[in-house]
Order: structure tokens, then sequence, then C-alpha cells
């Protein structure tokens, strides 16, 4: 049966344009997960009621609007407490969830592969854990001891649940070690290459597969390494890692990961930790921007603040103002480490990508090398990893004027021809 929903929020102290705005969030997040939203109530509080989260004026107001739409479900716009939850379903006679059990069933539904499905398990079980107490009424105590003397009360059903998903986290934890210690080594392989590694970051439906995509498109032509894109919340989970040869011999390694919202459950950051340790671990990151939503400011100082809590302050940044074709915006415009461009109609490509090269390039060195027929795999190095300038044949072994990274320059020192 189709879900019909009330959303419900509190405004505490907050700018009455920015709480609307996070109301409609609201909504496009159970749009999401094909909720069909029916009404609206809201409330200004100077702090949410700890019982009912709202007052006991506005559950009435619900209770009525609940059976008018013919609704079966109350969506709170914060996260509430188990004994809230209890309340409010007593007194509504329907379920009730919150914004992070809405965005949980959003993240299980748009999980793919199996790590990122376990990460989501793992979020909702620590969400689940500390609302175990009052969540049924049928968790008695289990007798202990004998006679009339009850000297050990033994566990409870509560007990029992809290142990089985403690256990049930730890051994997703133990799995998710797996897939960490794999990315581990993909990154150490990754820096042994001396590839740039550029990590797509931003507010979820910002842009960042598309960008993606259209890098792929224009500078690989390789269909097949595409990402998934739509128009829609958290369309990506999975962190996904192509190849990109922006100039001849200036390859980079651009990283695309999941998006950020507001109140975006901590157990969901904690558990995709290890995923987006590919930002961490960064040379660079495009932090991508809707420059068509109006709240964009507020969108990318909340992903600032996520970056900072996961520890990738001090990464140098080019913030990518995307979906400027929607809004009149020239295009492509570059001011320092700003640019405007339209991802989807490819416009602004090559002035990011001018940016890219000098920021990650900058240390181009032209060398000419004189390398043994012994040591065919350097000539292949300088070839994929170089822009080769000249190449000949010599009898001592190939010679190759190549433009190459500090890096490359130092670690085949042995192989250069001194220029006088």
């Amino acid at each position: 049966m189709k879900r019909q929903a009330i959303l419900v929020g509190v405004n505490v102290n907050r700018n009455q344009e920015d709480f609307e705005y996070n109301m409609m969030e609201l909504e496009n997040l159970a749009n999401a997960c094909e909720i069909e939203v029916r009404g609206q109530v809201t409330q200004n509080l100077p702090h949410m009621n700890r019982t009912q989260y709202v007052g006991s004026g506005k559950v009435e107001e619900i209770r009525l609007l609940v059976e008018e739409a013919e609704a079966n479900l109350v969506i709170a716009d914060d996260e509430l407490s188990p004994s809230q939850i209890r309340n409010l379903e007593s007194e509504l006679d329907c379920e009730v969830i919150d914004r992070t059990m809405l965005i949980l069933e959003i993240f299980s539904n748009r999980a793919k592969t199996k790590e990122s499905k376990m990460q989501v398990e793992a979020a909702r079980l620590k969400y689940m854990l500390p609302r175990l107490v009052g969540m049924r009424e049928d968790l008695g105590r289990q007798g202990g001891g004998v006679g009339l003397n009850n000297r050990g009360s033994g566990e409870t059903k509560i007990e029992l649940d809290r142990r089985k998903i403690e256990e049930k986290i730890s051994a997703l934890n133990k799995e998710l070690l797996k897939f960490s210690e794999h990315r581990k080594t993909q990154r150490k392989q990754r820096k042994k290459n001396n590839m740039p590694v550029v990590s797509l970051v931003g507010y979820t439906n910002a842009g960042k597969s598309t960008l993606m995509n259209s890098m792929l498109d224009t500078f690989q032509d390789d269909s097949d390494k595409k990402v998934f894109e739509k128009d829609m919340l958290f369309a990506t989970l999975e962190t996904s890692v192509r190849k990109v040869n922006i100039r001849d011999g200036m390859r980079i390694l651009l990283t695309d990961t999941v998006g950020f919202i507001n109140k975006l459950p901590h157990h969901l950051v904690n558990a995709f930790r290890s995923t987006l340790e590919e930002v961490i671990e960064a040379d660079l990151l495009l932090h991508v921007i809707d420059s068509s939503n109006p709240h964009h400011e507020e969108q990318k100082k909340l992903t600032e603040e996520i970056l900072n809590q996961l520890g990738a302050n001090g990464i140098p940044v080019i913030y990518v103002y995307n979906k400027a074709d929607l809004c009149g915006l020239q295009m492509p415009s570059v001011q320092d480490n700003c640019i405007q461009i339209s991802a989807k109609r490819k416009m602004g490509l090559e002035e990011l990508t001018n940016m890219l090269s000098a920021r990650l390039f900058a240390d181009m060195h032209k060398c000419e090398f004189l390398v043994p027929y012994t040591k065919g795999e350097i000539v292949s190095y300088f070839t994929e990893n170089s822009h080769v300038l000249f190449t000949d044949y010599k009898e001592e072994g190939t010679q190759l004027i190549v433009e190459c990274s500090g890096l490359d320059a130092e670690k085949y020192e042995q192989y250069r021809v001194s220029q006088n």
C-alpha cells in the first residue's frame, strides 16, 4: 500500500526562509522514498517539546489533518526520541518516523554494492540500539532464581535484543574493515604511480556524477566507464574512481563520492567514513555547488563543515558553481579558485581542466632521458604518465624528451642526459 504522509516541523530560532527550505527538502526526501505528501504542520517554538516534539494543540491539529487527508504516516523534520515517537503514535494512531529514518531508508533503497549495503545496515542498527527501551510492550523480564527469593532477575528481552544488535554491528564492522584495508592498498598503488587524485564533493544532487560523466565524455571517450546519474537526492552512494587524461601526459584519478545533506545522520557519516577516506587522501577537491539553488551558499557551508569533521581541511579546493545556465550566469567564468560551468551542457570544462593543470602539474619539467633497451618499462611509464615530445633510438638505448613531474625527474635522474 502506498504511503501518504503529513510532514511536521518545529522552527527553533531559525530564519523563516531557511526553515521553509528545510521543510521543502524534507518533502523531496519523502518523494525519493515514493511517499506521497498530503500536507504539513509547522510550529515556532523556543525549543522542541520533550514528550511530543510539538505542543499538545499542534498534536490535535496533526491528528485532524491525518484523518482528513487519509494519511497513514507522519514524518518529523528532526530526530525523535523513542518516547516522542511512542507518544505521537499513541495520539495520532498512525506510524511516526523522523528525518533520520527517512534518510536511512533512502540509503537502504539506493545501496547496490555489498559494501554500501553493509554500511547502511551498520548505521541503521546503531540508530536502533539506544531506541530499544520502551519500543515494545512485551519486553517482559525473564524470571531467574528459585522460590520466593528471586535472587537473579535474568536478562530482559531488551538486553537480549541489544546484545544481538551489538554482535551484528561488530560483525559488520569487521567485514567493512576488510573493504577499508583493500581500499588502502589501492591508494598505496596509486601513489606509486604518482597520479594526482581529485575528489568530487558537494551537496546531494549538485551535479557531481554529471560532471564526472561529462569529463569522461570529453577527455576519455569511454562510455563504459560512466557512473550512474539522475536528478534525485542521493543518486550515488558508491565511490567511483576513474582515470581521466586531461592533457597529453597529464592524467588524474577522479573520484565521485556520496553527497551531503542538512542533518545528515552522524551514524551514516561514521558508517561511510572509510569510503569517504578517498576525500581525505585527495590532492585536490572539486567542490561542486548547485548555483541554481537559492540556498547554495548554505549548502556550501554545510558541506565544508562535514569535510572539516572528516579531516579534509587543508586540502586545496576549486569551487565549481554548476548549473550556471539555469540561472543566467556568465559561462565560463573563472575567478581565483571559483569557476561557473554547466556540466550537463559541457560548458566550462576546458577552463576547469586548465585550472586543474595549473594546480596539479605546476612542477612539470622538460627533461631528456637515455633509457637502456633493457629498461623498456621506464619508456612505457613515461609514455603513459608524461607528455613525450621526442623519441629516437640510439645505439645505447631510447632517447626521450618529455615533460614530466619533478618527482619523476628525480626518480629517473640516473637516466637523464645532462644539459650543458
